[in-house]
């Protein structure tokens, strides 16, 4: 003999249309997973090119070394602001969690959490807008920064 279910108990039909609600959700963690790779693989590299040029303004003199220094501080920005964008990406990653969990609590515990469901939805909008934008702005300070200088420009010129 099978026992028979609480009435609270979800059924079967209930948590399928649940999942079908949550899959909306994790598509976008999927994307968010997606960006923060992105993001990390950014970071890693702004990284490596702050090392090196670390090391090369230690051993340099003149315009070379106020070169590098600015360098060096476009560097420390960009890292700062691929950092915020990781945050803000993890925060609405978090934060789409905590929909998916209370999409499937407001079923088994029989309780209404609709518009705190979609209140934090909003939330995490905003948090990976808000990290797009910062990343835009990142990359926007790398293109203006890979600039090929003049004596460079000069020299190459002067070659052909």
């Amino acid at each position: 003999m099978i026992p028979e279910l609480p009435a609270s108990d979800a059924t079967v039909s209930e948590v399928a249309r649940i999942i079908q609600l949550a899959v909306a959700p994790v598509f976008l963690l999927a994307g968010i997973g997606a960006f923060l790779n992105v993001c990390a693989s950014r970071l890693a590299r702004i990284v490596d090119r702050a090392r090196n040029v670390e090391t090369a303004l230690l051993g340099s003199r003149g315009a070379e070394h106020d070169r590098f220094q600015s360098e060096i501080r476009i560097l420390d920005r960009r890292m700062a602001l691929v950092s915020q964008a990781i945050y803000l990406s993890v925060v609405s990653a978090v934060l789409t969690c905590i929909v998916v969990i209370l999409l499937f609590a407001g079923t088994l515990v029989d309780a209404e959490f609709g518009t705190s469901i979609a209140l934090l939805f909003i939330v995490t909008m905003i948090a990976i807008g808000l990290g797009f934008a910062v990343f835009l702005l990142e990359t926007r300070i790398a293109s203006r920064a890979v600039r090929i200088r003049n004596e460079v420009l000069e020299h190459q010129a002067d070659g052909e």
